[in-house]
């Protein structure tokens, strides 16, 4: 079955859509935080923005509740992680390297989480995810304490081409887990295109071939988004079994500030899917009554002093000291932290 949201029927919350704006507009600002940051040789690493990706991300984690469901981020999902929960003084600890960061400074800026939490580090082998999310719903199953727990995570269409994309959702579709795996779909993995990835006319129709549900939504429509997030976690909430979100968009920048995304056909960057979702959802906002030009513009000036606070504050804080680490993040002594 596939479900194709459209804005006709849409009876989106005005409390749910402020919820989420109001993450991405803090994980816009800091991530053009970041930006500078890299440019100005202050980040080790790849910094890898999550611009036009938003309004799908936020959409997912502001339905996820912290401490009781698991949410696993990729690297375009800052917006997915602010609105579930996640303290912006993590993100720049671990961007910058802060003993004090959740992953103590071990580990590359995206790679943090906070496992006890629901909040899973990110795992660069892309499609994993969603096998260590069943692995973990699973394990709560066996326990009597899953509840109504759901799992999340949001991948690129090229993660959808791997192995253990294929084995996690086969998992978690025939175990009947509570899963929502939503499928960024920006046209590229990395600089291959999607003609060059899959033969089917649209990634939504494997959601068939695994007996779940599918749902496709147009990435760039801020409302649209908000609806099929909600409809798909509450359906996995209900007990329907894993729920798969196909969202088409394009990423506006190259695959991490190091690409220029030269790649991309201007023609392609002046589609439908080459909104700003940001854009698109002040104008749905502010056309509904539900936010005006006056509360914006509070919301980012407090983004912004959020943002200096913390970028500050990690600033100041020491890097790890080689003689005196053991050099594990997640652990501790015989155990484990989640």
């Amino acid at each position: 079955m596939v479900v194709d949201q459209t804005r006709d029927t849409m009876e989106t919350s005005k409390e749910q859509a402020r919820k989420v704006y109001h993450a991405m507009v803090r994980a816009r600002i800091l991530e053009a935080k970041f930006s500078s940051l890299y440019k100005a040789g202050q980040i080790v690493g790849g910094v890898y923005l999550g611009k036009g990706q938003e309004a799908v991300s936020a959409s997912l984690g502001a339905n996820l509740e912290w401490g009781q469901d698991i949410f696993a981020p990729l690297i375009r999902d800052q917006a997915g992680r602010t609105a579930f929960g996640e303290d912006m003084l993590d993100a720049t600890r671990t961007y910058l390297g802060s003993v004090k960061g959740p992953m103590k400074g071990r580990d590359g800026n995206i790679h943090r989480g906070r496992p006890q939490e629901g909040l899973l580090a990110m795992i660069s082998h892309l499609g994993t995810s969603v096998s260590v999310l069943g692995g973990m719903l699973k394990a709560r199953q066996l326990r009597g304490t899953l509840g109504t727990s759901v799992g999340a995570t949001c991948v690129g269409d090229g993660a959808t081409s791997t192995g253990s994309f294929h084995e996690g959702l086969n998992y978690v579709a025939v175990e009947k887990l509570p899963v929502v795996v939503v499928v960024a779909d920006n046209q590229f993995a990395y600089s291959t295109p999607n003609n060059k990835q899959f033969a089917c006319d649209d990634l939504v129709d494997r959601a068939k071939g695994y007996g779940v549900p599918g749902h496709s939504v147009d990435g760039t429509d801020f409302l649209a988004c908000v609806e099929t997030m909600t409809a798909a976690t509450e359906a996995a909430r209900r007990g329907e079994g894993p729920q798969m979100v196909v969202a088409k968009l394009l990423r506006l920048g190259g695959h991490g500030e190091h690409d220029d995304g030269s790649y991309v056909p201007e023609e392609l960057k002046g589609s439908r899917y080459g909104r700003d979702c940001m854009e698109v959802g002040k104008a749905q906002m502010i056309e509904k009554g539900w936010l005006t030009e006056e509360e914006l513009k509070q919301w980012q000036d407090d983004a912004k002093v959020e943002v200096q606070t913390a970028v500050t504050t990690a600033q100041k804080e020491d890097a790890p000291d080689p003689y005196k680490e053991s050099w594990t993040a997640l652990s501790r002594g015989s155990f484990r932290e989640w």
